[in-house]
C-alpha cells in the first residue's frame, strides 16, 4: 500500500479574478508524500502545510493567472521541491527559517526576468529544493503521475502534458470517433 497521494485536475472550469484574489489553493501533507503535477490550479495564492512530508508543486503551468504567485508555508520537517519555469524569480526574503534549514536553488544567484514567486510564512527544520527547466522536466518525467498521463494520452489520443505544461497541445480528438 502507497501512502503517495496525487492529486489531478478535474476538468476546466472559469473562474473570475476576484477568485485568484480570495480563494488560496491549499495544499496539506501530514506525514506523506503530496504531488501536484501539470495544471493542477489556476490560484495566485497557495497555502502549503507539512508536517514531516514530501510536497512536490508544479508552477510551470501557463494556466497560473498572471503576476506574482505568493506561496504560504507553514511547514515542519518537510521538503518542499518547486518546478519552475527558468525564468521565475523566487523571492524569499518573508519566509522565516527556523533551526535547520536550507533552501536549495541552483541557480540562485543568477538574475533572473520572469514571473516573481515570493515564499512566505514559516519553515522549521525543512528543506526547499528548486528545479528549474529541463531538471523540473526531468523530475516530472520520472514520476508515476507521468506513467498516468500517457495512459490516459494514449488513450485519448493526444500528447502527455507532463513534461511541459506550457507547451501547445492539440485539441483532444471528438467522442464520435470510431474504432
Amino acid at each position: 500500500m502507497s501512502n503517495q497521494h496525487t492529486e489531478h485536475p478535474t476538468g476546466t472550469t472559469e473562474t473570475t479574478e476576484t477568485t485568484h484574489r480570495t480563494a488560496p489553493e491549499q495544499v496539506e501533507a501530514f506525514y506523506t508524500n503530496v504531488k501536484r503535477l501539470g495544471h493542477w490550479t489556476r490560484a495566485r495564492l497557495i497555502d502549503v502545510r507539512a508536517r514531516r512530508s514530501c510536497v512536490h508543486l508544479d508552477l510551470r503551468s501557463p494556466q497560473l493567472p498572471e503576476g506574482d504567485l505568493e506561496l504560504r508555508l507553514h511547514c515542519e520537517r518537510s521538503m518542499l521541491k518547486l518546478l519552475l519555469p527558468e525564468d521565475a524569480v523566487l523571492d524569499e526574503r518573508e519566509l522565516a527559517l527556523v533551526g535547520r534549514c536550507t533552501v536549495k536553488d541552483r541557480e540562485r544567484h543568477v538574475p533572473h526576468h520572469g514571473r516573481v514567486i515570493r515564499l512566505t510564512g514559516t519553515l522549521q527544520r525543512g528543506e526547499i529544493r528548486v528545479a528549474r527547466g529541463g531538471i523540473a522536466t526531468l523530475s516530472a518525467l520520472f514520476s508515476r503521475e507521468f506513467l498516468d498521463d500517457c495512459r490516459t494520452a494514449h488513450r485519448r489520443g493526444t500528447t502527455p502534458v507532463l513534461p511541459d505544461p506550457a507547451a501547445v497541445h492539440p485539441p483532444e480528438p471528438s467522442a464520435s470517433r470510431s474504432r
